[in-house]
Parts: C-alpha cells; sequence; structure tokens
C-alpha cells in the first residue's frame, strides 16, 4: 500500500500541469513599453440566471477568427470559455475613443438578445495578464472608518432605467469602455508587469458626421482632438431594434506601488460581508469548549464504569452484570445490510482523503484563486485516485462482519456514489444544454469524466480491495453469542431518528459560519480564499463528529441497545440533512433566482454537496465509535 501511495503521489506530480494545478510563485510576465497584450474575453456570468453564456452569444464584435484558449476541466465544469478578442493595447500607451466596430441595425433577434442579459443582470468577464477585468468599489472600513477599494468582477452588459420626463422603463447598452491598467515598473529597468485591471464601462449614444469612414472613423462624442471626451452626462445608448450601435473603449495606464506578488489582494476583498477575525475565533473557541467539555465527562464516566466492572469480576460473590457490559455478546454482532455499509464507509474515506490532501495543496498555494479552475480539477482528481483507499478501507470493514460477496462490495463502492452524482449531474447538464449555456459540459468533456471513472477510479478501488480483503480480519475483543439478546423498550429520547437529529446540530454548527462563505463563493461568484480557516473548521468538524457520536453511541450502549453500527454512522451524518435545509434558507433569504433551470442547477448541486457531506461526516462518526467500543469492551475482563 505504501508503494502504491508513492507511486500515485509521483504520478500526480508527472501530471500536475496538465491537470491545471502549479506550483505557487509562478514566474511573472514583464512587458517593455508598446508590447502588445492580449485582453481576451470569458463568459457572461449572472447571479440572478447561473447560466453562464458564451460572450459571443451576443451580437459584440467578433475577430474574424475565434480562438479558444486551452483550459483545464475545472475551467469547462465552470463554464469559463476564454477566447480571443479585437481590443487592441499597447503597454504604457494610452489611447483615447478608439473605435471597436459599428452595428449598422440592430435586428430584433440581437435586441432581444441584449434585452434578456440586461433584464437578468448579466455581467461581462475579461481577462488580461490572467487578471479578471473589474469594477472598482469603495467601501467603509467598519474598524477604522476609512474607505477601502474593493473589486467587483467583471461589468454589467448594460442597465434598465426610465429618461428624465418620461415613466417608461428601457434598455440601455455599455458600449464604451475605460480600461484603467495598473503596472508597477522596476527601478532599473524599463520592465513593467501588470497588476491591476480594472474598467469603468458607460452608455453613449455615438455621433459622427456621415458618412461612416470605416478606417479611421471620427466620432462628434468622443474626439480627444477636440478635446471630447466619454461623461456619464450624455445620451445612452438605447438598446432597440433597427438602432444604430458604435463600440468604442480608452485605455489608461497608471503606475502603482503594487507589487506583482500582492495584486491578487484587492481582488480578495470582495465580499461586502468580510470575515470578522473576532467572530470566527470566539466560534471556534465556543465549539472547542463544548468539545473539550464533552470529552472530560466521557473519560471520567468510562473510567469509573470500567473500574467497576472489574472489581465486579475480581469479586468472590457473582453479581448481575448491568449497563453497556451487559451486552458484550451482541455489540459485535453484523448489522444488517452489512455490504452497503462498508460501501458506504469506503466512500466516506474516499471523500476524506480528497478533502484531506486538497486542503493541503490549497494551504500550500498550489490553488490560489488565479489558477481558474485549480480547486475543482484538483478535487476531481485527487477522488480519483483515493479510490485506492476507499476499496481498501470498505473490503476490510466488510471482511470483519465475515461477508464473502467482496466483489459486489466493492463494486458498489465504486459506482454508487459516483453513480448517483453522475445521474443527477447529466439530468442538469442536459437541462442547461437545452439553455444553449456555456455552462453544459460538451460530450468530449463527459467522456473524460467517464474515462477518469471507469479507467482509474473503478480499477484502483478493485485494487485496493484485494489488498484489503487479503489481509486477516482484525479480532474482536470479545466473542458474540449465538443467539442474539432481546433489547428491552427505549426511553423515547432513545429512540433512533430523534438521537440521529440531535446529533448532526453540532457538527453542523461547527461549519455554520464557513457554510455561508463557501455558498457565497459558489453562486454570488466571489473568490474563496480562507483556506486556513477552512483547515481550522475541518479539524473542529472531525472532533464533533467523533464526541457527539462516542456519547450517543455510550447512552445507547447503556440503554442494552447494540444495534450501533448503522446509528453511528447516521448520527454524524444527519448533519447533511441541516446542510441541505441551510441551502434552502440560503436561496431564499440570498439569492434572486426565479426561473427553473438556475432552481433546479442550484438544488441539484446542492444534493451532491449534501449526499457527499453525508457520506463524509457517516464515516467520521463510524469509525470513532468502532474504536471506542473496541476499547471499551477490550478494557474489561470478561468470561
Amino acid at each position: 500500500m505504501a508503494r502504491l501511495a508513492l507511486a500515485l503521489v509521483a504520478t500526480l506530480g508527472l501530471l500536475a500541469p496538465a491537470l491545471g494545478f502549479y506550483l505557487p510563485g509562478v514566474a511573472p510576465q514583464d512587458f517593455k513599453k508598446k508590447d502588445v497584450l492580449f485582453l481576451k474575453v470569458n463568459k457572461l456570468s449572472s447571479i440572478k440566471n447561473q447560466l453562464p453564456y458564451e460572450y459571443y452569444s451576443l451580437p459584440y464584435c467578433r475577430p474574424e477568427k475565434i480562438v479558444q484558449s486551452a483550459e483545464n476541466l475545472g475551467e469547462v465544469l465552470r463554464g469559463d470559455r476564454i477566447e480571443n478578442s479585437l481590443y487592441q493595447i499597447q503597454m504604457r500607451v494610452d489611447e483615447q475613443c478608439k473605435v471597436l466596430c459599428r452595428i449598422e441595425s440592430l435586428s430584433s433577434a440581437q435586441a432581444k438578445a441584449f434585452r434578456a442579459k440586461v433584464e437578468d443582470d448579466y455581467r461581462v468577464n475579461m481577462i488580461l495578464d490572467n487578471l479578471p477585468v473589474a469594477m472598482v468599489k469603495m467601501r467603509k472600513d467598519e474598524s477604522t472608518g476609512s474607505l477601502v477599494k474593493t473589486y467587483e468582477r467583471g461589468f454589467p452588459v448594460g442597465f434598465k432605467a426610465s429618461l428624465e420626463g418620461q415613466t417608461e422603463v428601457k434598455f440601455f447598452l455599455h458600449n464604451h469602455l475605460r480600461f484603467t491598467i495598473l503596472y508597477h515598473k522596476d527601478a532599473q529597468t524599463d520592465l513593467a508587469r501588470i497588476v491591476g485591471f480594472e474598467v469603468e464601462p458607460f452608455s453613449v449614444k455615438h455621433d459622427y458626421e456621415p458618412p461612416w469612414d470605416k478606417a479611421s472613423p471620427i466620432l462628434n462624442t468622443c474626439n480627444p482632438g477636440r478635446m471630447i471626451y466619454v461623461t456619464h452626462n450624455l445620451p445612452p445608448q438605447p438598446v432597440q431594434e433597427g438602432v444604430e450601435v458604435i463600440f468604442s473603449y480608452d485605455v489608461k495606464f497608471v503606475a502603482s506601488e503594487i507589487r506583482w506578488a500582492s495584486r491578487w489582494d484587492t481582488y480578495l476583498l470582495m465580499m461586502d460581508d468580510q470575515i470578522h477575525w473576532f467572530s470566527i475565533i470566539n466560534s471556534v473557541m465556543i465549539v472547542l469548549f463544548l468539545s473539550g467539555m464533552v470529552a472530560m465527562i466521557m473519560m471520567r464516566t468510562l473510567a469509573r464504569d470500567i473500574t467497576k466492572y472489574n472489581q465486579l469480576e475480581a469479586g468472590e460473590d457473582a453479581q448481575e452484570e448491568t449497563g453497556w457490559k451487559l451486552v458484550h455478546g451482541d455489540v459485535f454482532r453484523p448489522p444488517t445490510s452489512s455490504s452497503l455499509l462498508a460501501s458506504y464507509v469506503g466512500t466516506g474515506v474516499q471523500l476524506f482523503g480528497m478533502s484531506l490532501v486538497t486542503m493541503i495543496f490549497a494551504l500550500l498555494g498550489f490553488l490560489s484563486p488565479a489558477n481558474r479552475g485549480g480547486l475543482m480539477t484538483a478535487m476531481l482528481m485527487m477522488f480519483v485516485f483515493m479510490g485506492l483507499f476507499a476499496g481498501y478501507f470498505s473490503s476490510r470493514l466488510y471482511k470483519s462482519f465475515r461477508g464473502e460477496e467482496w466483489k459486489k462490495t466493492t463494486l458498489r463502492t465504486a459506482l454508487m456514489f459516483p453513480g448517483v452524482c453522475f445521474v443527477v449531474f447529466f439530468m442538469l447538464n442536459l437541462l442547461i444544454w437545452g439553455q444553449r449555456s456555456s455552462g453544459a459540459v460538451p460530450f468530449g468533456t463527459l467522456f473524460a469524466l467517464c474515462f477518469l471513472w471507469f479507467g482509474i477510479s473503478v480499477p484502483l478501488v478493485f485494487v485496493g480491495s484485494y489488498f484489503g480483503y487479503k489481509k486477516p480480519a482484525p479480532e474482536d475483543p470479545v466473542r458474540t453469542n449465538k443467539i442474539p439478546r432481546q433489547i428491552p423498550e427505549q426511553p423515547w429520547y432513545m429512540n433512533p431518528v430523534f438521537a440521529c437529529l440531535v446529533g448532526g446540530v453540532l457538527p453542523f454548527g461547527a461549519v455554520f459560519i464557513e457554510l455561508f462563505f463557501i455558498l457565497t463563493s459558489m453562486w454570488l461568484h466571489q473568490f474563496y480564499y480562507l483556506f486556513g480557516f477552512l483547515a481550522l473548521v475541518f479539524v473542529i468538524l472531525i472532533i464533533t463528529c467523533a464526541e457527539i457520536t462516542i456519547v450517543l453511541c455510550y447512552f445507547q450502549l447503556c440503554s442494552e441497545d447494540y444495534h450501533w453500527w448503522w446509528r453511528s454512522f447516521f448520527t454524524s451524518g444527519s448533519s447533511a440533512l441541516y446542510l441541505f435545509a441551510y441551502s434552502g434558507f440560503y436561496f431564499y433569504s440570498k439569492l434572486d433566482i426565479t426561473k427553473t433551470v438556475p432552481m433546479l442547477m442550484y438544488f441539484g448541486y446542492m444534493l451532491i454537496v449534501s449526499y457527499g457531506f453525508f457520506c463524509l461526516t457517516g464515516t467520521i462518526g463510524f469509525y470513532s465509535c468502532y474504536i471506542f467500543v473496541r476499547k471499551i469492551y477490550g478494557a474489561v475482563k470478561i468470561d
């Protein structure tokens, strides 16, 4: 197993550049004066309608040949479509009123397309030297009271408004862009690096003296020779059938003290509700305090129980057994549907390994926001390669249940969770494809995903299962009786459904704060970069899942109920119900999605996330109880 793990790490190292995650500190690009900068366009995105679209799905100015940039797997799944554009920018050369192109007359279909995107609050995304275009937004710092410069990704396609003296609401298009490019110049050379890419959009109904000169057009509304520049006071560009639209842009270079290594800092301050350190630390301390209290109570109670049972066993007068010792002959009896439980535990181990390794990569800087799609690519690849451990742990557990159909269990481990996720994903993809969105995954990418699943993940699960089943099963600390003991009537608070629902509250509380920011980055198109906090929350999640499950398992055994196998999984796994319920609350309180397909997409993807969270937390709780039960029954003397 160790050699196989080393081989996987070496393979990942060789595949890293192709998969889209790179070493931190990639060499910056230096530009000379008048070097040509390639401005690329990306998808149109909206928080109101979560379906992304290609930039050229709208009748913007198109180059003669559209060239798509090479994208990694994560970028394709996110709906990114990076293409070339007609914008011509030279390093440190300011330009005013450059005409991009002219649409002589908007057709009915073109006007309808623009109005639909404006109605759904779509924003245009562009990229220059790997920096996304952003609008400047000043935000008040609550701690100092001063204004802080933040960015808002992209710029709106247009806006709705009613002209002065009119009541009718009309649509207007942002057809003039003013780019401000920040650069940091080297003091000793003439080379410079781009450290900021800002935009200010304008809507202006351009005017010119006819006829139109295509080679060198001269505008009356924007003419540097006459000291006329675009302002917000000019008449806006309406979106109507038959109107003329002229697209233009300005370029301004501004020297900046920001260094290349810090150029993403402003982008990462884009959330309005910034994390307050005190709030996070306070929540962490509360959870740790509760966990410490639970652990202390459990240790003292268990120590007293074990001492009492051993004293009774050593005494001359035989006394009747009580409490959790009474069910020692049934506590290791294999559960019903043991194959299914082993498959779920194997899947949970696979998700746990994926989360852990991906988090380590993120903490080391491999998956920074500058690496578009890197996080999603890394998670997919880690899940695929962790199939080795899924097969190993599921077969080991199944063998301890004295099961014989290990091949069936292995196949279920390899196909169950990915199969459910793929079915939901494929159905959603059909709906997205029907909307002609760039978020629809192409056939080639679907084939690549199936190859990763059946060509790599499934064989690795079988390899791990072979090695796991080959090893001898661990011996139970106590013997199992041939005839199962009758379970006495349980009090109402030990009802399995009630106990499991109570057990899921604390793990959900551990991730509650961080979950808000994760959902915000997913659905409000923000950058997520707080991997240090995420790692801390992940550790707290593990502790809380383990402790709450052990406590409830102890109460269950004390009530002489020995059916703890499945309940230990469901106790902490039930936190997934709270996660899905919270995603519904987040949908209705924070999002403005009204259309059917984006709504189905949201709940479909959150269902996949909740299902994965169920397997992950359930496995943590199960193994905690498994170790706990083996320890306590191995610590008492039993005839």
